[in-house]
């Protein structure tokens, strides 16, 4: 099933620094860089009862001195385990949608006036930070994380000029493509470049064998979703996150 398959991309994509895989739960650590990073997934049906599997979770993220955060989705997390949660005062955050694209009949995918420029993780580095305002000195994990990524990694960029207009980073594992971290520079949104450095991402992908693009996009992001729809993207499945109370 295409929806099981990209959850499991999506997760390699973004390896942690630590994970343990108890009793059918992916358990995630990363310094606390990013909740994907640093979360239980439920992936797999478990023999052990849900409330006991809690616990045992809180205990592994309470030694690290971590919140212990989940994460759901609406493929593979057990029916009761939400509501189970709830009663423990975990609050949901960030529900989203995880939207997919097929490349091979993709309409969006066309000859380029504008080509992607591959950068390396120090130039691209750079510019995520620049972009989002952050400081260069405090991105050793990020750095790391990005440095494990498995499969065909791009750093891209695209160039206007003498200038970067966006920046984006896609993971291609076997045939599936990620795309994570889309974002313009501050002074030149609203200039369609977003929807240009996702097409060429595509295009990339596709030239190398990629076959099912998919991405995550929180859902109150009304403006990315109807651009993804434009570009082809449909809904696939849903997760949220819950977090304890605080």
């Amino acid at each position: 099933m295409i929806d099981l398959r990209i959850e499991e991309a999506s997760l390699n994509a973004w390896p942690a620094l630590e994970q343990v895989l108890l009793d059918g739960w992916l358990i995630r650590f990363s310094r606390g860089y990013t909740k994907r990073a640093n979360s239980v997934n439920p992936l797999y049906a478990s023999a052990v009862p849900l409330e006991e599997h809690v616990q045992r979770c809180e205990e592994l993220y309470r030694a690290r001195q971590q919140p212990c955060i989940f994460r759901l989705n609406s493929i593979t997390a057990p029916g009761r385990l939400d509501q189970i949660l709830a009663d423990r005062d975990y609050r949901v955050v960030d529900p989203s949608l995880v939207l997919q694209l097929d490349l091979e009949s993709a309409h969006t995918l066309q000859p380029l006036s504008r080509r992607l420029k591959e950068e390396p993780l120090d130039t691209w580095l750079d510019l995520y930070c620049r972009f989002h305002g952050v400081a260069r000195d405090q991105q050793f994990t990020h750095e790391t994380m990005l440095q494990r990524i498995p499969g065909g990694r791009l750093l891209a960029s695209l160039p206007e000029g003498t200038e970067v207009a966006a920046i984006g980073l896609g993971v291609l594992g076997q045939d599936c493509f990620g795309l994570f971290d889309l974002v313009t520079a501050p002074t030149r949104r609203k200039h369609g470049h977003g929807a240009a450095l996702v097409t060429a991402m595509l295009n990339w992908a596709q030239e190398r064998g990629g076959k099912h693009a998919y991405l995550q996009v929180v859902e109150t992001n009304v403006p990315a979703r109807r651009l993804y729809e434009k570009l082809g993207f449909r809904e696939l499945y849903r997760y949220w996150y819950r977090v304890p109370a605080d």
